[in-house]
């Protein structure tokens, strides 16, 4: 039962990083918490868009959410999850320079039989 809940726990956090506004979101947060009234600027999206995005987050257990009158502040629960997005980018960039490196090589092979 334990191994459940903590796959449905991983799915749940990888899901919610598998958004580039949430992802975004995240980097906007990186330096200190921010009011939803800074954020909605920022993001020039729906306020329904942005606060859907920043509840996914929120539900995942990567963000924390602070109410204080009517300002609703969010910030970074866990900065480890920019460890996690800092592995994916690494994975990313060794992809796109095997794929670079293959474009090369079907250049040359391609130069040679002309």
């Amino acid at each position: 039962m334990a191994h459940k809940s903590v796959s449905d726990l991983r799915v749940k956090i990888l899901s919610a990083l598998s958004d580039p506004i949430r992802l975004e979101l995240l980097e906007f947060l990186a330096n200190g918490e921010r009011c939803v009234c800074e954020i909605l600027p920022a993001f020039q999206r729906s306020q329904s868009t942005i606060s859907k995005h920043l509840n996914i987050l929120y539900e995942a257990g990567i963000l924390e959410r602070k109410i204080d009158g009517k300002r609703t502040v969010y910030l970074i629960k866990d900065p480890q999850v920019f460890d996690i997005i800092r592995l994916v980018d690494s994975l990313a960039l060794k992809q796109v320079s095997r794929l670079a490196e293959a474009g090369r090589i079907l250049e040359r092979s391609l130069q040679i039989r002309r």
